[in-house]
């Protein structure tokens, strides 16, 4: 019976405890489409121990949007991917964060896989690339890049599953918005 309470709790624990996609939405900007994501990330004990002894974690944000067909298959619109780099600077004891051209440092993992998780205005589809009021359907993930580990490590990831860490793909379907005027260059 102990037994029996101990993995209830703990199984609960573990479900509560994964990385996940909390909330996405594809939205229009005077550009084109842009994403903005919620997203919880847990790393293993591995992880955070590779990452305290200045091991870079590399992750792939992964968005696929498609438009559903009757008496086809699904035309695939767009599948942008978004780098993402985190690593334990040593010397000066704080995490960096790279997203894109934005590098952020912070004092706690915590605070630093909240950046990692926020992607706000990720320009994901040119101006024209969606019809306004079409259906789309649009998945979502984030994964550890283990390609990108140091070699002796990536050879260890393969067989492995210490060195993974992938939310479930996060579904969902829109109607595509209207995009807005483009920005005028004239005063």
């Amino acid at each position: 019976v102990l037994l029996a309470c101990f993995l209830a709790i703990s199984g609960g624990a573990l479900a509560t405890d994964k990385s996940m996609v909390r909330q996405a939405v594809i939205r229009a900007i005077p550009q084109g489409y842009a994403l903005d994501a919620d997203i919880d990330i847990v790393l293993n004990r591995t992880l955070e121990d590779a990452l305290t002894k200045g091991i870079n974690l590399h992750f792939l944000v992964e968005l696929e949007v498609t438009r559903p067909r009757n008496w086809w298959l699904d035309e695939d619109i767009a599948e942008p991917v978004r780098k993402l780099r985190i690593y334990y600077h040593l010397l000066l004891r704080r995490y960096v964060v790279e997203m894109g051209y934005t590098t952020q440092t912070v004092a706690t993992l915590d605070e630093a896989l909240g950046l990692l998780g926020k992607v706000i205005d990720w320009q994901v589809l040119e101006r024209g690339a969606l019809k306004a009021g079409q259906r789309y359907d649009a998945r979502l993930r984030l994964r550890l890049d283990t390609a990108r580990l140091p070699k002796p490590l990536s050879i260890g990831a393969v067989t492995g599953d210490r060195w993974e860490l992938a939310t479930p793909w996060h579904e969902w379907s829109f109607d595509a918005p209207a995009a807005p005027p483009a920005a005028s260059s004239l005063p």
